[in-house]
C-alpha cells in the first residue's frame, strides 16, 4: 500500500491552499508574534510609534498592490494584520490607563 500525502503538503515551499493565520475574533497574537513588555514600562509611546511606522511601511506597498505585485499584496496584508494588533494594544493601554 502507498502513502498518499496530505493536500497541504509536506514539502516546505510547495503551494498550499490560502488559509488565514487569523481571524476577527481571536486575540492579536494569533497573527503574529507579539513581544510582551514589562508593566510599567514606556509600552504606549513606542506602540503607538510603532504603529505609525508599520502605517508609514504600508503606505509605500499601495501603489506596488494596484500594479499587481503580488509580492507588495503579501506585505501589505501582514501590515494590516500587525496595525490591527498594535491598535489593540494601543486601545489596551489607553483603558488601563483610564483606570
Amino acid at each position: 500500500a502507498t502513502s498518499v500525502p496530505s493536500p497541504s503538503g509536506s514539502v516546505p515551499g510547495a503551494a498550499a491552499p490560502f488559509r488565514p493565520l487569523f481571524n476577527d475574533f481571536g486575540p492579536p497574537s494569533m497573527g503574529y508574534v507579539q513581544a510582551m513588555k514589562p508593566p510599567g514600562a514606556q509600552g504606549s509611546q513606542s506602540t503607538y510609534t510603532d504603529l505609525l511606522s508599520v502605517i508609514e511601511e504600508m503606505g509605500k506597498e499601495i501603489r506596488p498592490t494596484y500594479a499587481g505585485s503580488k509580492s507588495a499584496m503579501e506585505r501589505l496584508k501582514r501590515g494590516i494584520i500587525h496595525a490591527r494588533a498594535l491598535v489593540r494594544e494601543c486601545l489596551a493601554e489607553t483603558e488601563r490607563n483610564a483606570r
